[in-house]
C-alpha cells in the first residue's frame, strides 16, 4: 500500500566524522540503536513535516512548530523535479531552524515513488543535489540531519533495488565529505510492506564508513494495527540499529494508521517520530493538515491529537542540548501500583492505583492495554475510561511521568471484562482479603461484594487473575469457573440480591509452586 505523494518522506540526519569513533564526532550521530548530539545526550527526535519546497514563502511555521513544543522540523526540499531549492534558500533554512531552536532534518522529495511515479528521480540525483548544496551544510552537523530521498521506491521492482541504489547514495556523500549522519527511507512508498528495508537494514548500515545511517519508516494503511506496528519496532531493536518513525498519519486514502499505538510504543522504546504535515496538504489529502491554512491558531483534529494529545510532542518532546536543552532530571518516577477496576459497565471502567514517587514531582499517569495502546492519561492515580469495547477481556497497565519527561516502569498489568451491549453494569465493588497461606497455597477469604448504586442489585459477577503457575482448588459462597488464569465467580440463589450499600461474600483456596509468594490480584465487580 502507498501514500499519495503528497505524503512527505521522513528526514534524519545525524553527523559524526566518517572514520571517527564516536565520543570524536563532529554533530549528532548514531550510538547503537540511539541517536545522540556530540555531547553525549540521547536526542529523540519529535516533530512534523513541513512542505518548504512548495510554500517557501510561508517561513513563519518554524516559529509557529516550535511554539508548539517540537524539538524537529522535517523539511521538504527538491532538486529538480519542482523548483529546485538554491544552496542560498537550503541556507536559510537552515538559519531559521536554528533561530527557532530546531534540529533541522532536510529531505530531498524528488525520489518520492521511483519507478512508479511519473518524474520520480533516482537515489543517485538526490546524493547529487545533496554534493550541489554542500557548502550550506558543511558546519552544520549540529544542527542538520540529511534525508537522502524521500520513499525512494514505490511498489515496482526497479534495477538496482533499495539496497544497493542506498548503499551506493550512502558512499557516494561520504566520499564527498559529508559528515551528517544520513537518514534513508524504505522503499514501497516509505511502508516497507514488502520488507526491503527491514531484511537488509544490516548490510546497508555496515557499508556506511562512518556507520552512521538511520532508518526511517513511513506509517500509513500498512501499520493499521498494533502487532504490524510493534513487530516491525522489535525487529530493528534486535538488529540493534536506529529508527525512526519518519512520517505517519491519523488517517489515509491505503488505510487508518494506529496512531495511537505508533505514538505510544515510539514514547515506550525511545524513538523518535514527525508526523505529516504542518499544512498544504493537496491532492485528496488535505485532512493529513495539521493547522488550517498555515495559522498555528487553527490546529486541525489531527494537529491536537499529534502535538497535545496522549504521547504527543507537547508531553515527551526534550530540546537539543545544543540549544541549551537537555535532561536536568534523569530519574523516572517509581512503579505505580496495580490497577483496580470497578465501575465496569459495558463501555467503561474506573481504575486507581497506588500513586508513583519522583524526586521532583509526578505531572501525570498514563493506562495502556498489554499491548501498549493507550487508553486515556491523568493528573491523579484514578481514571474513568471510556469508548471500550462490550464483551471484552482487557488487560491494561500504568506509567507515570514527570515534568522532565521521564516515564517509570509500567505497573504490573490488572484484567477486566466488559460487560455486554446493554447492561446496566457498574454500582459494585470487590476486595479480597488473604486470610491464611502457606508456602504452596492460601486461602483468600472473605472476597466482599458490596452494592454502590442507589437501587436493589438481583446478580453480581467478580473477576480476578491468578499468577502465573497457581491453580484454583476449591470455592464456597459462588459458582466459580476458570479461564487461563481469570477467575470468574457469580452470585449462588440465596446471595445474589443486595439492597443499596449491602454487601455479601465468598471465598477461594488456591495452590503455587513452593516458595512463590504471589497472590491474586485485579478484583472487579459487575452486575
Amino acid at each position: 500500500m502507498r501514500p499519495l505523494i503528497t505524503a512527505l518522506a521522513c528526514l534524519l540526519a545525524f553527523f559524526v566524522a566518517p572514520v571517527a569513533p564516536a565520543d570524536a564526532a563532529v554533530g549528532i550521530h548514531v550510538s547503537g540503536t540511539k541517536i545522540v548530539e556530540a555531547s553525549g545526550q540521547e536526542f529523540v527526535m519529535r516533530g512534523t513535516s513541513h512542505a518548504h519546497t512548495w510554500y517557501a514563502t510561508q517561513t513563519k511555521a518554524f516559529a509557529d512548530i516550535k511554539s508548539l513544543k517540537a524539538n524537529t522540523v522535517r523539511v521538504v526540499l527538491s532538486g529538480g523535479r519542482w523548483t529546485p531549492n538554491s544552496v542560498s534558500d537550503v541556507a536559510n533554512v537552515v538559519s531559521l531552524c536554528k533561530q527557532n531552536k530546531l534540529i533541522c532534518v532536510l529531505e530531498n522529495h524528488d525520489t518520492t515513488g521511483y519507478g512508479e511515479q511519473s518524474g520520480a528521480y533516482t537515489l543517485d540525483q538526490a546524493a547529487n543535489y545533496w554534493i550541489s548544496v554542500k557548502s550550506a551544510l558543511v558546519g552544520q552537523e549540529d544542527y542538520v540531519i540529511v534525508n537522502i530521498g524521500n520513499e525512494p521506491i514505490g511498489n515496482n521492482a526497479v534495477t538496482p533495488g533499495w539496497a544497493a541504489a542506498t548503499t551506493a547514495a550512502i558512499q557516494k556523500l561520504r566520499s564527498n565529505g559529508f559528515q551528517h549522519a544520513l537518514m534513508v527511507d524504505a522503499p514501497n512508498w516509505g511502508q516497507d510492506w514488502q520488507f526491503g528495508m527491514r531484511d537488509n537494514a544490516r548490510a546497508v548500515f555496515d557499508s556506511d564508513p562512518a556507520k552512521n545511517t538511520i532508518f526511517s519508516i513511513h506509517m500509513y494503511g500498512v501499520f493499521d494495527t498494533a502487532a504490524e506496528i510493534n513487530a516491525y519496532m522489535d525487529a530493528f531493536k534486535t538488529a540493534g540499529l536506529p529508527l525512526v518513525v519518519g512520517e505517519f498519519g491519523f488517517n489515509h486514502s491505503d488505510g487508518n494508521p494506529d496512531e495511537d499505538t505508533i505514538m505510544a510504543q515510539a514514547v515506550s522504546r525511545g524513538l523518535g517520530y514527525l508526523g505529516w504535515s504542518w499544512s498544504g496538504n493537496g491532492g485528496g489529502v488535505e485532512y493529513l493538515d495539521q493547522v488550517t491554512n498555515f495559522d498555528v491558531t487553527q490546529l486541525t483534529d489531527w494537529g491536537r491529537r499529534l502535538f497535545n494529545g496522549a504521547n504527543g510532542i507537547a508531553a515527551t518532546s526534550k530540546q537539543a542540548s545544543i540549544y541549551g536543552g537537555g535532561t536536568t532530571d534523569p530519574t523516572p518516577p517509581s512503579t505505580p501500583g496495580t490497577p483496580s477496576a470497578s465501575g465496569i459497565t459495558s463501555s467503561g471502567a474506573n481504575l486507581s492505583w497506588t500513586a508513583s514517587t519522583d524526586n521532583v514531582g509526578v505531572t501525570g499517569y498514563d493506562v495502556y492495554t498489554s499491548t501498549g495502546t493507550p487508553l486515556g492519561s491523568t493528573a491523579t492515580n484514578s481514571i474513568a475510561l471510556t469508548g471500550l469495547s462490550p464483551a471484552t477481556a482487557y488487560q491494561v497497565y500504568v506509567k507515570a511521568r514527570d515534568a522532565a519527561g521521564n516515564q517509570s516502569a509500567a505497573s504490573p498489568t490488572a484484567s477486566f471484562t466488559t460487560l455486554s451491549g446493554g447492561g446496566t453494569g457498574g454500582g459494585c465493588t470487590a476486595t479480597g482479603t488473604v486470610q491464611s497461606q502457606w508456602s504452596t497455597g492460601y486461602v483468600v477469604q472473605p472476597v466482599t461484594v458490596t452494592n454502590t448504586s442507589t437501587s436493589t442489585k438481583s446478580s453480581w459477577t467478580v473477576t480476578f487473575t491468578l499468577p502465573a503457575g497457581h491453580t484454583l482448588t476449591g470455592s464456597w459462597n459462588a459458582t466459580v469457573t476458570v479461564s487461563g488464569q481469570t477467575v470468574t465467580a457469580k452470585n449462588l440463589s440465596y446471595n445474589g440480591t443486595l439492597a443499596p450499600n449491602a454487601g455479601t461474600s465468598f471465598g477461594v483456596q488456591a495452590s503455587r509452586p513452593s516458595g512463590n509468594t504471589s497472590v491474586p490480584s485485579g478484583y472487579t465487580c459487575a452486575n
